[in-house]
């Protein structure tokens, strides 16, 4: 009797194992919202369309085509001689979604007869192409009014220039009226990796919109050079010099000049379906894994620290709040945009997908705790530090130079790309939290000019009583505001449906290209040559 039900036990066991491991390997879970859920979500996206509005109405009426607003003062003024379209262009797609009309309109006049970038003043490149680019670049994907297109290819043009460097890495910087590329005043003239790796979607969606090939190929060769020299084990420094395209210094982080380098690897891969960024990808991220991954204490929270001295140099426990893209990142790059369920049933499902959705969700945790457990105010401070040492008890601490919010979207931008791909409505719950904290603690109600509510970025998210920045930010409007009213919206159109378009850094939507692919990448990755076959 015993040995049959040993027998018994271990049939049962067996078969459990079956059913929840051998079935593709993971097994499927379904999460249902409760009736009425529905319409809760529908109010609150509701919600943050009238904290959207209520912030545009405030810009329009005290800094209109201003490109720097400030909304404690209701003062503004433009970065050059003449406006760039900083707010206003950035904005578009967002007017779009939330069926904002009128307000649409009136910044497509503005657009048509105010703006013209023929004026003699230097921009940065990459914060022009993700913003004012990719802002003309995706209003035409949702609307195929011309109009963006031509300012589009108008803007490229003047770009384009600041590629004519010895390597072929773009110079910091650019003269709108000469073309004529800058090298940047700091840093030994040194680029930003992440700047110089962050303007493909942007350009291959031009040329593919163009049938101009000249886009495509110059910023396809800068991956080219930036894989040239080898990294060890996907991760690069956070500088490269455009003279030679070597990379200067030795810091490796994925925060500020370092994080949309490995954002813009997978996206690529999701735009065009070309692998060789998809084993650029793979291969950073287990670097990632092998050097940057770390536990906190006491709560085990997964946060990604820096190297300031290269793969062989001591750890910092440091993270800014810019590296929370990367658990949205993780979890789309694993699944394709499909659902985690759908995604687990596909071909091409193996453990290093699940390994990078599993990391995806863990950071995209820690990611909220660093807004839940500020007590203050609920809102995420710039930077924090990991605690490591088991003789303290708290997971981080906020030196004094990081306390401020920007009001940034990095983390709101996790929880839509999770909510989407999982359904857990736990995503929700905790974006509509950091939502109300936001509303709470950056609205401005009072002094200024007619009283307008308006939202103003935070010196101090540890303080019991607001002490604003006067500042707002273009991505409040072109990233925070839309990526939690994605979050909370049922009735996404096909044109911002993940299975269907990629999201450049600056949240603005282009469409993949599965079909009718004008151009291809013209290189491939060449091995590094072995010491002893040399």
């Amino acid at each position: 009797m015993m040995a049959k039900a040993f027998l018994v036990f271990i049939l049962a066991y067996f078969l459990y194992y079956l059913t929840s491991h051998i079935t593709n390997f993971w097994p499927v879970h379904t999460i249902v919202e409760q009736p009425g859920h529905n319409e809760i979500w529908k109010a609150r996206k509701d919600e943050v369309r009238k904290v959207f509005h209520e912030s545009w109405v405030d810009y329009v009426k005290h800094g209109w085509g201003k490109d720097v607003y400030h909304p404690v003062s209701q003062t503004a003024e433009n970065m050059g001689q003449n406006p760039l379209g900083w707010i206003i262009v950035d904005s578009l797609d967002t007017l779009h979604l939330m069926n904002l009309s009128k307000e649409l309109t009136r910044a497509s006049d503005w657009i048509k007869h105010e703006l013209d970038y023929d004026f003699d003043y230097e921009v940065n490149v990459f914060e022009t192409t993700i913003r004012m680019l990719g802002g003309f670049l995706s209003a035409f994907h949702l609307t195929k009014d011309n109009l963006y297109l031509d300012k589009a290819v108008d803007l490229a043009d003047r770009l384009i220039g600041s590629f004519e460097s010895n390597s072929g890495i773009p110079y910091a910087s650019v003269n709108l009226k000469t073309g004529k590329g800058v090298r940047s005043h700091v840093d030994m003239g040194s680029s930003s990796t992440a700047e110089v790796a962050t303007l493909q979607l942007e350009f291959k969606y031009l040329s593919q919109l163009t049938g101009n090939s000249i886009y495509w190929k110059k910023v396809e060769h800068i991956i080219a050079v930036l894989d040239s020299n080898h990294p060890t084990d996907g991760l690069v420094p956070i500088y490269v010099q455009p003279d030679t395209g070597s990379y200067w210094g030795n810091l490796i982080r994925l925060g500020s000049r370092g994080d949309s380098y490995y954002e813009y690897l997978i996206k690529q891969y999701l735009q065009t379906n070309e692998t060789v960024y998809k084993e650029m990808y793979d291969e950073a991220i287990r670097g990632v894994k092998k050097h940057l991954v770390r536990k906190s204490i006491p709560s085990r929270l997964t946060f990604i620290g820096e190297l300031p001295n290269g793969i062989n140099g001591e750890f910092s426990n440091k993270m800014d709040h810019l590296v929370c893209f990367l658990g949205g990142t993780l979890a789309v790059g694993a699944t394709n945009g499909l659902t985690i369920n759908e995604a687990r049933q596909s071909d091409f499902w193996n453990p290093e997908r699940e390994f990078q959705f599993s990391l995806g969700k863990e950071l995209t945790q820690t990611c909220y705790k660093m807004y839940h457990d500020v007590s203050a105010t609920g809102l995420a401070p710039e930077i924090v530090v990991f605690n490591t040492d088991r003789k303290v008890q708290h997971d981080f601490y906020i030196k004094p130079a990081d306390k401020h919010n920007l009001q940034r979207p990095e983390t709101v931008e996790s929880l839509f790309y999770m909510y989407k791909i999982t359904r857990d409505p736990m995503y929700r719950d905790w974006g509509y939290k950091i939502f109300k904290n936001f509303v709470k603690h950056t609205r401005v109600t009072s002094g200024g000019r007619n009283n307008n509510v308006r939202y103003s970025c935070l010196q101090d998210v540890t303080a019991t009583i607001p002490k604003y920045r006067d500042n707002l930010e273009s991505f409040w409007f072109a990233e925070t505001l839309k990526y939690l009213y994605l979050l909370f919206d049922d009735d996404v159109a096909e044109q911002w449906d993940l299975n269907k378009v990629v999201f450049n850094t600056e949240a603005h939507p282009f469409p993949r290209f599965f079909q009718n692919l004008k151009f291809k990448t013209g290189w491939e990755r060449v091995k590094p040559t072995s010491p002893l076959s040399s």
